[in-house]
């Protein structure tokens, strides 16, 4: 029973993570169009802030200080470091082969980005390398985890079986044996109702 629940996990993680190669893809797709729309947007605050004769450090330092803006400069600080990070993780996840992006998962954490591609995701076949590494590691990690989840489980019921105390067993009540009677060394006498002869022995 446990082996084939086991199986089962092995199975599921198979078929859920073979599908990584083809997901990652299209998160880079949709990675690169994210980083797109922000380098555009950051061109642009550039371009106004030198336009002011401001660099973008000092743009930033103005809005703060202007209420009418204040809120903007928080966003715009959000939206220079989304733009940093996202462009890095871009840089790696292109430089890197299928194989390669299976170590990679960090690199593709943004939620935004996550959401859009579950979003239009259509699973695929795994017919290449990746996809059959992808397929096996999912086996093996299935069906250890899976594994794991039934031990903790089942691990109250062994602690609670090793802790319980064993009958005891009754006693067989010993028998004494009376102890041996001694019986009385036979010695020679003479009866005395025999007559004695003088310088007989007898």
């Amino acid at each position: 029973m446990i082996r084939a629940l086991c199986l089962i996990g092995g199975l599921t993680g198979a078929a859920g993570l073979s599908q990584f190669p083809e997901f990652s893809q299209q998160y880079l797709q949709r990675l690169a169009g994210q980083v797109d729309e922000l380098t555009r947007q950051v061109v642009e605050f550039d371009q106004t802030a030198l336009a002011e004769g401001l660099g973008r450090e000092e743009m930033l330092q103005a809005m703060a200080e202007t209420p009418v803006v204040a809120a903007q400069e928080a966003m715009w600080r959000r939206t220079f470091a989304r733009h940093a990070r996202l462009s890095e993780n871009l840089m790696v996840l292109r430089d890197a082969t299928p194989m390669q992006r299976l170590t990679l998962p960090h690199r593709m954490a943004d939620p935004a980005t996550v959401q859009a591609v579950w979003a239009d995701f259509t699973p695929a076949m795994p017919l290449s390398a990746a996809g059959a590494t992808s397929a096996g590691a999912g086996f093996l990690g299935g069906w250890a985890g899976f594994a794991a989840f039934l031990a903790l489980l089942t691990l109250p019921f062994r602690r609670a079986k090793t802790q319980r105390p064993e009958p005891t067993k009754r006693r067989q009540p010993v028998v004494k044996m009376d102890p041996p009677v001694a019986r009385p060394a036979l010695v020679a006498t003479t009866p005395s109702h025999l007559p004695k002869l003088a310088g007989v022995q007898r």
